[in-house]
């Protein structure tokens, strides 16, 4: 195995990972349940649009739902069953979201049965990007950013390198360990893939030290492929976000308010890329992923295979889970979502599953305490914003001047300044509150921007109406 300096960026934490527990587990299927709840918004960006209806009949692969415009991605069936209605359900995303529900055929064999008549190698880019889009996928370490938008590069801004993030910093999981293992080929397929659509020069694998199987494998296999690279970074959360890994592999920084590709730089997350080649050649839609289900609470842990929409409270039978006050978290334990309802559905940004039992729950239920000026949020934050200044002004109310002098746009939320808070104060929490404030002012001063109809028109008569008249 061929290893570099430790690359790395500053700041940043390292807490335990939790991931013996299934790191060196195979891949399993989870059998499909008796219902799907398929949300409509699985992506970042606006929600698809059904084009089934209640009754009607759909196989797996089907388009059950079409992009709502460039940043937006289609939804395909993900079992052989019947549409039973559409209707808000609880996700993960939001408290009540739009869902299509399938009842799924008991004695179906669930085969992918639509195809799409893509012929990968001979696509140019704008094909490449329009099957990508036409597949469903999005990011599948989490953010579930629409794949098709990230591949397509203007030409005013030119990419020279695909990053491919392979880290997977959040404690507990390994389902993109797993993928990387099982699913190489695949791997570097997509990466393949995506460099043709993004008209990038080269690609470089980025794998958390604590991988060394993963990266082993991958730079073997990587040696025949004279524009990719494999590289090695060191174990720190949260190495995996894009502006770390960015900074940590090209020594690059992305400016304040800015993307990727504003210093030609295109990152894509493992799981995603090789998803993209699994399916592509295919013709196959995105209708399952994997996910990391694990934590105190569960007797039988493991990496599984899950279709999309499947409850959660499904796949906590399958799995086993022990306690009455437990916890769920859709995700990584510092970045993913808390869920209540076992109706909460797996969806394609949904890479764990974490079940905290009541001893871990009681641990997280300490007492919060007043900021003792220790700076330890300072020295964490991998931004190096003051987190403690932000939190003291989050409380005052103080969200204008947050934004204005202290930068709050530039933090993503990664948990680091809370995980780290001897006072056990929720700063990211507060941080949260506070840019949903900003957002909802932006919103109000919009909407008293645009100019009322001066004359509106009234309505049209009905039918009724005008024979009546």
């Amino acid at each position: 195995m061929r290893w570099f300096r430790r690359r790395t960026f500053s700041h940043g934490i390292h807490p335990p990972d939790h991931k013996a527990e299934t790191a060196a587990l195979p891949i399993r299927r989870l059998p499909f349940p008796e219902q799907l709840v398929v949300p409509l918004n699985q992506h970042i960006g606006r929600p698809a649009v059904p084009l089934v209806h209640k009754g009607q009949e759909v196989v797996r692969g089907e388009p059950i739902a079409r992009a709502d415009g460039f940043l937006s991605a289609p939804v395909h069936a993900p079992a052989t069953g019947r549409v039973r209605d559409i209707r808000p359900m609880p996700t993960a995303r939001d408290r009540l979201t739009p869902c299509i529900l399938i009842d799924v055929y008991e004695a179906a064999t669930q085969e992918v049965l639509w195809h799409y008549p893509w012929q990968p190698e001979e696509m140019d880019r704008q094909a490449l990007v329009q099957a990508v889009q036409e597949m469903g996928l999005v990011g599948l370490g989490g953010a579930a950013f629409p794949s098709h938008v990230k591949l397509s590069v203007p030409e005013e801004k030119p990419a020279h390198t695909l990053v491919v993030n392979g880290c997977e910093c959040e404690p507990y999981l390994s389902c993109d360990h797993r993928v990387m293992v099982e699913q190489p080929r695949d791997l570097l397929r997509g990466v393949r893939y995506a460099l043709r659509a993004t008209g990038a020069k080269r690609a470089i694998i980025g794998i958390e030290d604590n991988k060394p199987d993963a990266i082993a494998l991958l730079q073997e296999l990587a040696a025949k492929e004279p524009d990719i690279e494999v590289e090695a970074v060191e174990t720190k959360y949260p190495q995996g976000s894009e502006k770390m890994l960015i900074r940590s592999l090209l020594g690059l920084e992305v400016p304040t308010g800015g993307i990727p590709l504003d210093i030609g730089v295109v990152v894509n997350n493992v799981g995603t890329l090789a998803m993209l080649g699994a399916l592509l050649p295919k013709g196959e839609a995105l209708t399952e992923r994997v996910v990391t289900v694990t934590g105190p609470g569960v007797r039988r842990p493991g990496n599984y295979r899950v279709p999309l929409g499947t409850p959660i409270g499904f796949v906590l039978k399958e799995v086993g889970y022990e306690g009455e006050a437990c916890d769920f978290v859709l995700g990584g334990p510092m970045m993913g979502p808390s869920v209540s309802d076992l109706r909460t559905p797996v969806t394609k940004g949904s890479s764990g599953l974490l079940v905290l039992d009541e001893p871990a729950v009681h641990q997280e239920s300490r007492p919060v305490w007043p900021c003792i000026q220790c700076g330890r949020c300072v020295n964490a934050c991998p931004m190096h914003l003051n987190p403690a200044m932000l939190g003291q002004l989050a409380a005052a109310g103080e969200y204008d001047r947050m934004a204005e002098k202290y930068h709050l746009a530039d933090c993503f939320e990664c948990g680091s300044c809370s995980w780290i808070c001897p006072s056990n104060i929720p700063l990211v929490q507060q941080f949260r509150v506070a840019k949903q404030w900003l957002r909802d002012q932006a919103e109000r001063k919009q909407r008293e921007a645009q100019p009322a109809t001066a004359n509106p028109q009234p309505a049209k008569e009905s039918g009724k109406e005008a024979r009546a008249a």
